[in-house]
């Protein structure tokens, strides 16, 4: 029996947050959202949409299927097969990605979950590295698995991505860091550390460069 989850949706992002932590333009988070591979689960109507983090969780394992070559058809197969998990059913359920197909383990079972249906089938791929991905910065932890001072965390500044332990914009720390007086005021008056000013940039940098792809 699948384990339903039942939570409320924590942070607020519009989708062009989304995509920045999830590695997509914002335009193509919209239509993820129209098309029903995510929920806008904060709110949907009227305009504009507004997704938690747990939404962005679904959009990262929606652009990591993508990139394992499964179908958006199979991706949408997937996601209706698994509504006993709840609202987000790609991150509650124990999914999983080989060949193109998407898995569901049940128990000490694996099932394809995409094209064919819950057809049992051998141990695949897991994709739990989603989770801590997200809370390290989203997508831009794949360029740049070296981070460690970047945090994401729904119930800080709504979720807007930090520097780790404190309260401070990861997107303000770069742009500041972009002049040599603002690089001086972070580590003066914010009492930030080079590596600190350094991961924002790169985080930033990689952010930019995945949505505008």
């Amino acid at each position: 029996m699948a384990e339903v989850r039942h939570m409320p949706p924590r942070g607020r992002y519009l989708a062009h947050e989304v995509g920045l932590l999830a590695g997509v333009p914002g335009h193509t988070i919209g239509q993820w959202a129209r098309r029903g591979y995510i929920k806008s689960s904060v709110s949907s109507s009227p305009p504009p949409r507004v997704y938690s983090y747990q939404d962005i969780a679904e959009a990262m394992v929606v652009h990591d299927l993508l990139d394992h070559d499964v179908p958006h058809r199979d991706i949408k197969k997937a996601i209706e097969s698994l509504k006993q998990y709840g609202d987000w059913p790609l991150t509650h359920a124990p999914l999983a990605v080989a060949g193109g197909r998407v898995f569901s383990a049940e128990g000490d079972q694996t099932y394809d979950v995409g094209r064919r249906g819950w057809q049992q089938v051998v141990a695949p791929e897991n994709l739990t590295r989603i989770a801590s991905e997200l809370r390290r910065g989203g997508w831009a932890v794949r360029k740049h698995p070296e981070l460690e001072y970047i945090e994401v965390d729904p119930d800080l500044l709504s979720g807007r991505p930090t520097i780790r332990g404190r309260r401070v914009p990861a997107a303000k720390v770069a742009a500041m860091a972009s002049t040599t007086e603002g690089r001086e005021i972070l580590r003066d008056d914010y009492d930030l550390t080079e590596a600190e000013i350094t991961d924002a940039e790169r985080w930033w940098q990689a952010t930019s460069e995945l949505v505008a792809a």
